[in-house]
């Protein structure tokens, strides 16, 4: 700080500065010592800046701000200072893990009526289960939209996923499924959705497919998995490559718990088509994801 006298200063910037520094730490509980401590920022220039009685550089002002969870801009800000609660939650926010920031981005956002999910229908699991059949099926008998989100993911790139992936990467490929599950979820209320098996790899995205989406896991055995696969005529599974199988279940068991999270699950192992869109009806009837539906 450039000025050392005790008396405070009449700027309002100053002032505002400093009530919001004093309300950030008391609403944390913090002592200033402690403050001082994870700002680097001695407790001397902590109570100058308090009680408005000086001028601290932008960089100390960073290091207070960020030992307290908060921004540079809300300290400086002209709106009306943050309450304690909301210091609390942003904070607390700050400190959590994607899967639970999800959530709460989730909760936050304006909700559809008939709440977060409206009445949006989405199914997972691995390639082969039967996704895409049975959610065109299901949604032709309900009189919804079947959308399959690989292939809004291909228009809005405007190519295959496949060139979406050599050119963006794996990342790339994640943050434009998100974006596009964004726009999904604020352009329909009533719909099934199919994604792709990986989805559950991101824990944000997944969080807020959860969120949003009555959602269903659609499973079937690893043999079917592999032999509906190769009859869509992609033999890259089995190519060269024997334990091919023991890739694929190894990959169900480990995606298993993530897919467990869903609301419901249709098994379409051993049985025939339409008794399987039967089942995802029922489903849908007995959870209510959809209104004034019969089966």
């Amino acid at each position: 700080m450039t000025d050392q006298s005790n008396t405070p200063s009449d700027n309002p910037l100053i002032q505002r500065l400093a009530q919001r520094v004093r309300e950030a730490r008391k609403a944390q509980k913090l002592p200033r010592r402690t403050l001082s401590d994870r700002s680097g920022v001695s407790p001397r220039y902590l109570a100058q800046l308090e009680t408005g009685q000086g001028n601290i550089s932008i960089l100390l002002l960073a290091r207070v701000a960020d030992a307290l969870g908060v921004s540079v801009s809300a300290l400086l800000a002209d709106d009306a200072p943050l309450s304690d609660d909301t210091l609390r939650v942003a904070h607390l926010f700050q400190a959590a893990g994607p899967e639970v920031q999800g959530r709460v981005r989730a909760m936050l956002a304006p909700h559809a009526p008939g709440g977060a999910r409206a009445q949006r229908i989405c199914l997972v699991g691995l390639r082969g289960a039967g996704k895409s059949t049975l959610g065109k099926a299901a949604a032709g008998a309900l009189g919804i939209p079947f959308l399959e989100l690989n292939k809004l993911i291909e228009e809005h790139a405007g190519m295959p996923v496949s060139e979406v992936m050599g050119l963006y990467g794996q990342d790339g490929y994640r943050d434009l499924e998100q974006e596009v599950l964004d726009e999904v979820i604020q352009s329909e209320n009533r719909m099934i959705l199919a994604v792709g098996g990986g989805i559950v790899a991101e824990p944000q995205t997944y969080t807020t497919l959860l969120d949003r989406f009555h959602t269903v896991w659609v499973r079937t055995s690893p043999a079917e998995h592999m032999a509906r696969v190769r009859a869509q005529g992609d033999l890259r599974p089995m190519k060269d490559n024997p334990a091919a199988m023991e890739q694929l279940k190894a990959l169900l068991t480990a995606r298993t718990p993530q897919y467990e999270r869903a609301q419901a699950q249709v098994d379409t192992a051993n049985r025939p088509v339409q008794s399987s869109v039967n089942d995802l009806l029922a489903v849908i009837a007995k959870h209510r994801f959809v209104e004034s539906i019969s089966v």
